[in-house]
């Protein structure tokens, strides 16, 4: 704890940064590397979301479901069999917990000392004030600050929501016994990953949506998943409304409309993964001249530059992606432009994103729609992946690669993977739209044989060639 900045001691920063998370810390660092005194707030939990709610517990709990899934899966071999359970479901949950305690220690806590010009304040709640932030009874004084202080679950306006037992996705992530049935409110990514994650762990799970499994994802790669979804026996209604919801001795009841029919579901609990809020509440930004969108989030331009040209801002708590990665980017960009006068921007082109469901689904630059209504003539190819040699060695063709091209100038413009190990091939992508390859050099390129990643190089060949009539290698 630092006895610095008490009203009246007029030591100065160059830079405060409210928030502890991956934004905060990237903000910092970056600011402190370029020789800038930074003051560091804690705004809840160091480490933020990511590390203590969101990306580490998570992906640790769906590889312990994958590892089930896996050994029941095994008899898609000839001559072998298996098979998995939860022996022990408080002893996951703990290990769970070490692992994010000791990254949290290791990558958060543990860094501060490191850096001399940081010095790290958790003293409460706190507020931007004329010529700084206030903390309990200090103010920091500081010419430009970067608020970073993320976001948080968020429930739908549902009639009687707030008298049921929910779960949003922090309080799954921390349930002491594992249910025997839940209801899914929403099917984005978190919502996906965590309803198939819970329904290979042995839970009866029931998954309602407004549109369809994954909004954002080619509507083709959509419908794959669902179909896969619907394999393992989760239960689906998908393009389905609710109103209201009660609770009685035998669970949570939604109340919903489905194809014309009204319906009522019940389970244990309503697992409820419709959004996010961003922590803006309470930080003063309405009296500093800080504009809000329509959620609360603060608005940023491609310079994470506020409305307030002393105030940037970066993470979820903005109108920009909700990625860590980009979080942790855009901090970046604000650091250097707050404290070095710079003028980089945010740029999200070439910015891959990951969902890790089960098979998972990876995208990175436009969609077909996308790039359509940015008034592209458009070209598409899909392979789906029986025409991937690597999915036929592993008996798992569940899914498909669709990628999108300029017609007439054949450059990509995006695509998107549905594959078991679609989040280590999408980067290949990536680096493609990054150095604005056309299809026929993708299609060109050597990739090595029996990779997942080799289905790019075909789907890049499908433009102009039926890939069903080449041998292996021959492309």
């Amino acid at each position: 704890m630092n006895d610095c900045c008490t009203p009246g001691s007029g030591r100065r920063y160059d830079l405060v940064v409210v928030g502890a998370g991956s934004a905060g810390f990237s903000a910092a660092i970056t600011a402190a590397g370029a020789g800038a005194k930074v003051a560091l707030i804690g705004h809840g939990t160091i480490g933020g979301t990511c590390v203590n709610v969101g990306c580490v517990p998570s992906k640790a709990m769906i590889r312990a479901a994958e590892s089930i899934h896996g050994a029941k899966s095994a008899n898609r071999f000839p001559g072998v069999t298996g098979s998995a359970k939860v022996k022990n479901w408080t002893q996951l949950i703990a290990a769970k917990d070490n692992l994010v305690q000791g990254l949290r220690q290791k990558k958060y806590a543990d860094l501060l000392p490191e850096y001399e010009n940081i010095d790290y304040f958790d003293e409460g709640s706190a507020r931007v004030v004329e010529g700084g932030v206030q903390i309990g009874e200090r103010v920091i004084v500081a010419p430009k600050i970067i608020v970073a202080t993320g976001g948080r679950p968020s429930l739908p306006p549902i009639k009687g929501i707030d008298e049921v037992s929910t779960l949003d996705s922090t309080e799954l992530l921390d349930l002491k016994t594992l249910p025997k049935s839940l209801i899914f409110i929403g099917a984005g990514y978190i919502g996906s990953e965590l309803a198939l994650m819970m329904a290979r762990m042995g839970v009866e799970v029931t998954i309602i949506c407004r549109s369809r499994l994954l909004p954002g994802a080619e509507p083709e790669i959509s419908e794959a998943l669902t179909e896969s979804f619907r394999a393992e026996g989760v239960t689906m209604y998908c393009g389905s409304t609710y109103d209201a919801c009660h609770q009685d001795h035998s669970g949570v009841t939604i109340c919903i409309e489905h194809e014309g029919e009204r319906l009522e579901l019940t389970a244990e609990s309503l697992a409820v993964m419709t959004g996010r809020t961003p922590n803006t509440e309470g930080l003063g930004l309405e009296n500093a001249g800080v504009a809000l969108d329509s959620r609360g989030a603060i608005v940023v331009g491609d310079n994470m530059q506020t409305s307030n040209p002393a105030i940037y801002a970066a993470g979820d708590v903005t109108n920009r992606d909700q990625f860590v990665y980009m979080a942790a980017y855009g901090a970046k960009l604000a650091a250097r432009n707050a404290v070095a006068s710079g003028a980089e921007v945010y740029d999200k082109s070439a910015m891959p994103w990951v969902v890790f469901t089960d098979p998972q689904v990876a995208g990175v630059g436009l969609s077909e729609a996308e790039a359509r209504q940015a008034g592209f003539e458009v070209k598409t190819s899909i392979v789906p992946l029986d025409q991937v040699p690597r999915a036929l060695a592993a008996r798992d063709t569940r899914g498909l690669i669709k990628l999108v091209a300029d017609r007439n100038t054949d450059k990509l413009l995006g695509g998107q993977i549905m594959a078991p190990e679609g989040s280590d091939s999408i980067q290949t992508l990536a680096m493609a739209l990054n150095f604005e390859m056309t299809a026929k050099a993708l299609g060109e390129t050597i990739f090595p044989y029996l990779t997942t990643v080799e289905g790019l190089k075909l789907a890049a060949q499908t433009f102009d060639k039926d890939v069903t009539k080449l041998s292996c290698c021959a492309g």
